[in-house]
């Protein structure tokens, strides 16, 4: 992982990072087909991290807290069933005005401001994924098609 890579996800804005995939997209000659993937899914997914690093509360799939985003919490969030799961405990977090289902401090969850789940809900949504039932599956497809995505992100950075 180039260093880089590591003070963009620290610092940058949403538009930084996603400009700066943008552009090493277009230097490696991606195909069009991963080109057209990447950026929506990169944005779908930070538009939930950045809000959360910027609360200082950031956490992993695994629901324990974690001190900055980096690009390997990135990748762990970009496993499409951790994704969904990460949509619902923000809905869940937004519904109840409190941060749930981490084990992050309770002082820390209280502070919880609500984020704006439309980009991350519309990904998901273009991808089959039911937003009103979170035990419902997705076709297996879509996990794998995004499992191609995230190893083109990581080969970007």
């Amino acid at each position: 992982m180039k260093q880089e890579s590591y003070e963009l996800f620290r610092n940058a804005e949403i538009q930084t990072i996603l400009e700066t995939l943008e552009n090493e997209l277009k230097s490696r000659n991606e195909s069009a087909f991963w080109r057209e993937r990447v950026v929506p899914f990169s944005e779908a997914i930070l538009s939930v991290l950045i809000p959360l690093r910027d609360a200082k509360m950031l956490f992993n799939p695994e629901e324990i807290a974690v001190k900055e985003l980096t690009p390997e919490l990135f990748f762990r969030w970009s496993d499409f069933l951790s994704l969904k799961t990460l949509a619902f405990t923000i809905q869940k977090s937004n519904e109840s005005g409190v941060l749930l289902r981490t084990k992050l401090d309770e002082t820390t969850c209280k502070n919880y401001k609500i984020i704006d789940l439309k980009i991350l809900g519309d990904y998901l949504s273009r991808n089959s994924v039911n937003l009103e039932n979170e035990s419902l599956d997705f076709p297996i497809s879509n996990y794998n098609l995004h499992q191609g995505v995230s190893n083109v992100i990581k080969s970007l950075l």
